[in-house]
């Protein structure tokens, strides 16, 4: 069974990376909530979002708020001994009605998959109950009215060599859900993989991440780049970062700067 699981996703992916999806923010948005772990929570992909989106939109006024939690996770799973055998993982559906209830979101981004294999190798059980988390996610949300923008997770560069293909394979499957459920979602995982192994090319030491899990810089840019991308910010194609990308916008480094602090405060 799990060789015929890895042959039928592996196969989706090599059908599908040549396919780009495009988004829009609906029309009346005006609340946007992250929902992620630690990368999430760390937050400067999102605030590089927030500032973009604030520059070239100022009429719109979108609230942007990051509700990420370090060590979450979709799927409800946990190793044993995490944070020194202090608590389990959070798991995200013990909190997700509160956040509903309580912020009252217009649209979701869900950026989920790096914790939800617990780093270790492949195995079906493991998928499955990411692939159950999700889905639940994606119910509750929908069924509350509500817009979701599932986003894959970033690639993982750490020493467990067998969990890049994990990540590989979630990422995947949250693809075909564009062709298979019509849902919308949002790949950051390959282009970050192709990114990276084309500058491994010329310098073998490039790094997105230390700890091979949460992106630098440069990481946070690329996963907001490749999430406006699919929302219609074609000029960023270009860019090399975000002060390039801000650069043709009044105050635009001051306006992310101030939102930088908004939201680590």
């Amino acid at each position: 069974m799990k060789q015929i699981t890895f042959i039928l996703i592996a196969l989706i992916g090599f059908q599908i990376q040549s396919f780009s999806q495009s988004y829009k923010i609906p029309d009346g948005v005006k609340k946007i909530v992250f929902l992620g772990n630690s990368i999430t929570y760390g937050g400067q992909y999102v605030s590089y979002i927030e500032a973009y989106l604030t520059v070239k939109y100022p009429e719109d006024q979108i609230e942007i708020i990051n509700v990420g939690l370090p060590s979450e996770t979709v799927s409800g799973l946990s190793e044993p001994g995490h944070a020194g055998g202090n608590f389990p993982r959070p798991d995200l559906h013990e909190r997700l009605e509160r956040v509903l209830d309580q912020i009252k979101p217009d649209l979701i981004f869900a950026c989920y998959g790096m914790n939800d294999g617990i780093y270790k190798p492949f195995d079906d059980e493991r998928f499955n109950k990411f692939r159950e988390g999700i889905i639940r996610l994606h119910e509750q949300v929908v069924n509350r009215g509500v817009s979701i923008i599932h986003v894959t997770p970033p690639i993982y560069d750490g020493k467990v060599e067998a969990y890049a293909n994990v990540l590989d394979i979630y990422s995947d499957w949250l693809i075909s859900l564009r062709y298979t459920s019509n849902w919308k979602v949002i790949d950051i995982h390959w282009p970050m993989r192709k990114y990276l192994e084309d500058k491994r090319e010329a310098n073998s030491s490039f790094i997105y991440a230390e700890d091979g899990i949460h992106p630098n810089e440069t990481g946070h840019y690329l996963m907001a780049k490749q999430i406006l991308l699919p929302l219609g910010e074609k000029e960023l194609a270009k860019a090399n970062n975000m002060k390039e990308a801000l650069a043709a916008y009044h105050h635009g480094d001051m306006i992310l700067q101030l939102v930088d602090k908004r939201q680590k405060s």
